[in-house]
């Protein structure tokens, strides 16, 4: 009885929930340093781990029997719904398995490589042969995990096998393993070595014994199929005029056991289905004449997405049940309004305009110069602004209007839109059309006084001219850049960083000189609908195209240069017309172009940054005010910061809906998008469940600041770029949609905490009423984790069935895969600490719910620049960690710190219903 108590306690849920967390994460750690092979064998597919595992599914089916959870359906459906899930984990884990099928053109094949490595033994003697072989994987961390021995009989006789040593060599960004082993037979023992690793075919090594030949081999096996599939044609689309892929098929014809056969087609997105087999497009022959197909055997799918769907039923009815948790924390929070105060002000922004002609006059003191600049930016404008909308090829293979490439390269080299008193499209064209001018003027930015003092300019100055850098034709950075670029990342202090920023800049600016950065003419009858620019357009075209293109170019630039704007124009309105014609199977329309350069000059989510910074602290000074004066309490300046932030989040919306419109496709596909999708989850917390907390609402305004601001750094680039084919599906808008809200949920949660640690630090008798504000600020954080658990776990197994439909297999234990899992034990751990009565306060719930947000900033930061996977960034040595990052910490935990001797106030929200599992 005792046993069953502690077995199907909370506590024990608590301990083996930080267990799987703390393992899944430092697994992710060993990987990147030591590879895949060592995180599996030291964590993955471990005894240990999966004891763990198998003791949260029994804990967590006693817990539904001990506490009946069935007399509440969604409570009931959700709980049960893991165990189902873990048991389908579990199936797939021993039952199924996966493999590689490589397959040429006009071949047929029925056998593929096992993803799994295998120690064979093959042993012939005598004229009989035999076989053993064993499913193993080596480590080169903690190697005495690695000790292996065995005897394998054949006939009246043996082979003793014995592991010696593994290492791991790296060849490129390939690595291969090299396994050691004693091989004894007869009293006479020899080492052998033999190459290979988890995915690559193995290689057999002979050793002779006399007249018994003892064959190994480690590394992946031949595994033959029921089936035969022959390729009869791959398939390879590119983006118009690049080399990156758009998409990639194969066109097969599978052929069953009994004769019958059928054709079917396999792309990203769409795999084949054959039995329990699921084949998915993975690759392709380097030289495009054959493919390269994953093979996953999954008995264990149905039972997995039967759970999924049913802890999906089961989150979403718990939101409607009237008995639950999260029911009962939001009529407590809508019951009181912490948040009205009185502002009597409103602070307003807007643009600052540049005073052309003083900078002018800073930047050169040539009078002709200045002429030449007045006379240009009052003439350019109508012939730049023609120049602008024609369209683009980018590397990728992205068509875009000229604007969006002008805006590119100015901010780029400047930080700034506009120069001079001109915008970026005269400017460009200026710099197009007068490089022995624009070389001497001042557009290119630097920081640190380090470099500028190496270049002998002034420290207060922040833009240099591109002729400062060169000294009688020669490249003075030429040695420092180099010496900067291998150093490694975490060597790189800012003047290292600044020096590569420059030496980029410079390229840019002579591409821009030269016209190397302007893919605008198609190529007469190319199937690739490859773009050129002007120089390679005039030596590479043949036919009338090239002296049509070689008039169009020198016309243009040379009525430039004599501000002839009219013939200027006629020459613009030509390219534009060759465009139309020769490219119409990729050009943009007119509306394509209008809406891509409307949304480039609103500008929307630099101006909402700035906007949610202000309106945050405004609405962060009046909350504490309120907070501290709870005589403060009119109710009319609460609905006007509500309605402020409504229309921001209303703005903000439509800059989404706006972007998704122009890169035609859902803006979350990278780094930049899913920071200002995170702010809008954020946003729309806010707005939706606690407008009538102001500290609350102030908290989801800064949250999504932060992340505005930090999507706007300069590391992080905002350009719409073209999908790789693996997100190309409905998937990507679905999961990726979900899973990222929940962060915007799960930063207001932690935000709103730290708040809440700051009243703990001012409480006292006298201020009895801060306890009822943090009560009702540990309400909205509970609200919010259930909300962002929902949504994490939801988004994480939807993720989960677009990987198995797409690619054969939903979980691989990927470092983005497994943090996921990871936040999603660590919340769940968060919310089910109020059924431990020593945790069960609001001090333990406000730190806890801060501290495990570091997960979430893991998961979408730290594995993108720190360690390696198919989500990640990183390549190479990691970047340093900012200084920020240290500072953000130090300060959260001396705010913990110095609350914590206050800590003591008891939890009175729903307090009878905290000992049965509810949430």
């Amino acid at each position: 009885m005792k046993t069953t108590s502690v077995l199907f306690s909370f506590k024990t849920t608590l301990i083996l929930l930080a267990i799987l967390a703390i393992g899944a994460g430092y697994a992710t750690f060993i990987e990147n340093d030591f590879g895949t092979s060592s995180a599996r064998v030291l964590v993955y597919n471990t005894i240990w781990y999966e004891v763990i595992l198998v003791l949260t599914t029994i804990n967590m089916t006693g817990i539904i029997f001990k506490y009946k959870m069935w007399k509440n359906k969604p409570r009931f459906i959700f709980h049960i719904s893991f165990v189902v899930i873990l048991i389908g984990a579990g199936v797939t884990r021993y039952v199924g398995y996966e493999g590689i099928m490589q397959i040429k053109e006009g071949t047929t094949e029925n056998r593929m490589i096992s993803l799994e490595p295998y120690l064979q033994i093959t042993i012939k003697d005598k004229g009989k042969t035999y076989y053993k072989e064993y499913q193993k994987e080596f480590t080169t961390v903690f190697t005495t995990v690695n000790d292996f021995e065995n005897k394998v009989l054949f006939g009246e006789k043996e082979v003793n096998l014995k592991y010696k040593n593994y290492m791991l060599a790296k060849n490129g960004n390939a690595s291969m393993g090299m396994l050691t082993l004693d091989v004894s037979h007869n009293g006479e023992t020899k080492e052998i070595k033999l190459p290979g690793k988890r995915g690559q075919k193995s290689i057999r090594r002979d050793l002779s014994f006399g007249d018994t030949i003892v064959a190994l081999e480690y590394g992946s096996k031949v595994l033959t199929l029921p089936f035969r599939i022959t390729l009869n044609d791959f398939q390879l689309d590119r983006y118009p005029g690049s080399m990156s892929p758009s998409s990639y098929a194969s066109e097969v014809t599978v052929t069953k056991e009994n004769g019958k056969s059928y054709d079917y087609r396999i792309f990203m997105n769409k795999t084949l289905h054959e039995g329990n087999f699921l084949f998915f497009q993975s690759s392709y022959f380097p030289d495009e004449t054959g493919t390269v197909l994953s093979v996953n055997n999954d008995p264990g799918k149905w039972p997995t997405y039967l759970g999924y769907f049913l802890l999906t039923l089961g989150l979403f009815l718990n939101f409607f049940d009237k008995k639950s948790r999260f029911w009962k924390l939001t009529k407590y929070v809508s019951s009181r309004n912490l948040a009205s105060i009185a502002v009597a002000c409103f602070i307003a922004f807007g643009s600052t305009s540049l005073e052309a002609n003083e900078q002018v006059n800073e930047q050169t003191k040539a009078q002709q110069t200045v002429e030449y600049l007045n006379k240009f930016k009052s003439g350019s404008l109508e012939t730049a602004e023609k120049f602008s909308r024609l369209v683009t090829q980018s590397q990728s293979g992205r068509m875009k209007p000229v604007s969006t490439l002008n805006r590119e390269i100015i901010m780029k080299l400047s930080g700034k839109k506009s120069l001079f008193g001109m915008n970026s499209d005269q400017i460009v064209l200026g710099l197009l059309s007068r490089p022995e001018i624009w070389r001497d003027l001042k557009i290119i930015k630097i920081k640190t006084p380090k470099l500028k003092n190496f270049l002998g300019i002034e420290k207060e100055r922040k833009l240099i001219a591109f002729s400062e850098v060169f000294v009688d034709g020669t490249y003075v950075l030429s040695k420092e850049a180099e010496k900067a670029s291998m150093s490694k990342p975490t060597d790189r202090g800012t003047y290292e960083k600044d020096i590569i920023k420059l030496d980029e800049k410079l390229n840019i600016v002579y591409a821009t000189f030269n016209g190397n950065l302007f893919n605008i003419f198609p190529k007469p009858r190319d199937t690739a609908n490859t773009w050129h620019t002007p120089l390679d357009a005039m030596k590479t075209f043949t036919g009338k195209s090239q002296p049509a293109v070689e008039a169009m170019t020198r016309g243009f630039i040379n009525a430039v240069i004599q501000m002839d704007w009219q013939e200027a124009n006629k020459f613009v309105d030509m390219i534009a017309l060759y465009q139309e014609k020769v490219g119409a199977d990729v050009i943009l329309s007119k509306t394509e172009v209008n809406n891509e350069i409307y949304f480039n000059e609103l500008d929307i989510f630099i101006k909402l940054t700035v906007a949610y910074i202000i309106f945050g602290l405004i609405m962060l000074i009046a909350a504490f005010i309120v907070v501290f004066n709870p005589k403060i309490q009119p109710r009319k300046t609460t609905v006007f910061f509500f309605i402020i932030l409504s229309l921001l989040f209303a703005v903000h919306t439509f800059g989404m809906g706006f972007r998704w419109v122009v890169a035609g496709h859902a803006p979350w596909s990278n780094t930049y998008e899913s920071m200002l999708y995170i702010s809008w989850s954020a946003v729309f917390a806010g707005v939706m469940f606690f407008r009538k907390s102001l500290l609350a609402l102030s908290a989801a305004i800064i949250v999504g600041g932060i992340f505005m601001f930090t999507a706007h750094l300069a590391g992080i680039d905002p350009q719409i770029t073209n999908l790789v084919p693996v997100l190309k599906s409905y998937w990507l808008t679905i999961h990726v949609s979900i899973l990222t809200a929940s962060y915007g949920f799960f930063g207001l949660a932690a935000v709103i905490s730290y708040l809440a640690l700051i009243l703990f630090i001012f409480r006292s008798p006298s201020r009895p009423h801060l306890d009822e504000t943090i009560k009702n600020i540990a309400a909205i954080t509970e609200i919010a984790l259930i909300i962002g658990v929902a949504a994490i776990t939801i988004g994480n197994f939807l993720g989960g069935i677009w990987a198995n439909e797409s690619w054969g297999r939903y979980w691989g234990w990927d470092p983005k895969e497994t943090w996921a899992y990871v936040s999603i034990v660590v919340y769940v751990l968060v919310i089910h600490m109020r059924f431990v009565k020593k945790l069960n306060n609001p001090f333990t719930l406000v730190v806890s719910a801060l501290l495990a947000f570091s997960t979430i900033l893991m998961t979408y930061l730290g594995v993108n620049f720190y360690l390696s996977g198919m989500h990640s960034y990183a390549t190479g040595d990691p970047v340093p960690i900012p200084t920020w990052a240290y500072v953000l910490t130090s300060l959260v935990i001396i705010t913990i710190l110095v609350a914590y001797r206050k800590r003591d106030l008891k939890d009175s929200i729903c307090h009878e219903e905290n000992q049965k599992p509810k949430k």
